[in-house]
């Protein structure tokens, strides 16, 4: 039986997770699952994220996964800490969840100077639930100030295949207009959908902003968890395949799946 490592966003953008992890840790299997019939989670009660999400990392484990990663933001910071702590231990003591949040914030910890100001663009609940605010506070150098902006609209824009359009660039220079009003030295693509927009952001912001997106530095953190847990690492299978399940429409899924996993071997089969 396989042990793939398991990969779960509430739609398509954990896709751009996948994909950064597999181009840097390729020997593994890996297993994604999209809820993609209940999808956006950003909308949704912190209540019904914790359900569906402990619904996804049982669907994953019970397809072998032994380590699961939260490669949606909204689930990262609503649903990670209890089922780390409290779930896990009572249903699934054997098993790993990681998400997405503290790779992104540790990185940024790493390139802030005193005083930096730093942006975020999030789903309404991220932002709502301060779950990055909480991770920079402990870490950030002095008098570091986060400026945080919900962005309702930019999922359903992207999904519907307008992330390189007049209509979401008009949108995103909105929401990106506190942060032309005061510059912001790193920005955080607080959403795993947004990366496919980094090339709009730029052309707003300039090249003087830093974008911090999950994919590289979640594969960054992915590979040192596993070298640091040896017997996580050597209970994952190594045949180097994919498996995708969706509650959604498959089609659909596959036609998304090429526009986010492009560019990366074997990415929809």
């Amino acid at each position: 039986m396989k042990t793939p490592i398991g990969i779960f966003d509430s739609g398509y953008g954990g896709l751009s997770v996948l994909k950064e992890i597999v181009k840097k840790l390729p020997q593994y299997d890996y297993c994604y699952f999209g809820d993609n019939a209940r999808a956006p989670y950003g909308e949704r009660t912190p209540d019904e994220v914790h359900t569906h999400t402990k619904e996804a990392v049982s669907f994953l484990f019970a397809q072998g996964s032994p380590l699961v990663i939260l490669a949606c933001n909204t689930a990262s910071a609503i649903a990670l800490r209890c089922l780390q702590q409290e779930w896990l231990p009572d249903h699934f003591p054997g098993r790993r969840v990681l998400g997405v949040l503290i790779p992104v914030a540790e990185a940024i910890a790493r390139e802030a100077r005193p005083g930096d100001r730093i942006g975020l663009l999030a789903t309404p609940a991220t932002v709502a639930s301060g779950a990055y605010r909480k991770e920079l506070e402990k870490i950030l150098p002095v008098g570091c100030t986060l400026v945080e902006q919900a962005c309702p609209l930019l999922v359903p824009l992207i999904e519907g295949g307008y992330h390189d359009h007049d209509a979401t660039r008009a949108v995103l220079a909105t929401y990106l207009a506190p942060f032309q009003q005061t510059p912001v030295r790193h920005l955080i693509l607080g959403c795993t959908h947004y990366p496919l927009l980094a090339s709009l952001i730029r052309s707003l912001l300039g090249n003087d902003t830093l974008l911090f997106s999950s994919g590289e530095h979640v594969a960054f953190a992915l590979q040192s968890y596993l070298i640091r847990h040896p017997e996580v690492e050597r209970a994952l299978s190594r045949d180097a395949t994919k498996e995708y399940y969706t509650t959604g429409n498959p089609a659909e899924f596959r036609k998304q799946a090429e526009t986010f996993l492009r560019g990366l071997r074997g990415s929809t089969s």
